[in-house]
């Protein structure tokens, strides 16, 4: 049942995904408004990959949350150097994209920038799956039992009260002994304490 799940879950993202980045296809990307629209939809398609497996069971199913330490270790960087790389590429220059721009100058890396917008899709696709990655889910949700009451310790004994006889041995109860030669025969009673 778990495999049939998720395949099917990722079978709808994937479908999912598709008809966003179709759609993206329709949309110009000559203006900036165009440009971002694209971009935001491919990114859409790869948050969609990555919340399948989530909806899809892998993660141990359960309420859905953001990983903090994925978001910040994993998803910032990727997004800073993802956007980077899509701010520099937008068809108009406006005050963000110039200080990108300059700043890649002056960190060396301007040539390195100029390639990868080549590959737009890619990095925002990227950016969405790895934003998509930052959740996770806290597994099923199991009930409380009551912690088991420990026994009480016990407590210090009284000996005279556990040596007592029971009621049944505090009457007096005569007993024989006899020697096997014959000579003679004690009788003894046993005589209990009463309390």
């Amino acid at each position: 049942m778990y495999g049939l799940t998720r395949a099917t879950t990722t079978l709808i993202a994937a479908g999912v995904a598709g008809l966003l980045i179709w759609i993206a296809t329709q949309i110009s990307d000559s203006s900036n408004g165009g440009f971002w629209a694209v971009y935001g939809l491919i990114a859409g398609a790869g948050l969609i990959m990555a919340l399948s497996q989530l909806l899809g069971g892998w993660t141990k199913w359960g309420m859905p949350r953001l990983s903090a330490g994925v978001f910040l270790l994993a998803f910032v960087p990727v997004a800073i150097a993802g956007l980077w790389i899509v701010i520099a590429a937008q068809p108009h220059g406006d005050w963000l994209r110039h200080h990108i721009l300059a700043w890649s100058g002056d960190i060396h890396i301007r040539g390195l920038v100029h390639d990868l917008k080549e590959y737009l899709s890619v990095m925002a696709f990227g950016i969405g799956l790895v934003f998509g990655f930052s959740f996770d889910t806290t597994g099923p949700t199991a009930r409380r039992r009551a912690p088991a009451v420990p026994a009480a310790a016990p407590g210090p004994v009284d000996r005279r009260a556990t040596d007592e006889p029971v009621s049944a041995e505090r009457q007096a109860q005569p007993t024989t002994t006899g020697a096997q030669d014959g000579s003679r025969t004690a009788t003894t009673t046993r005589t209990t304490n009463r309390s």
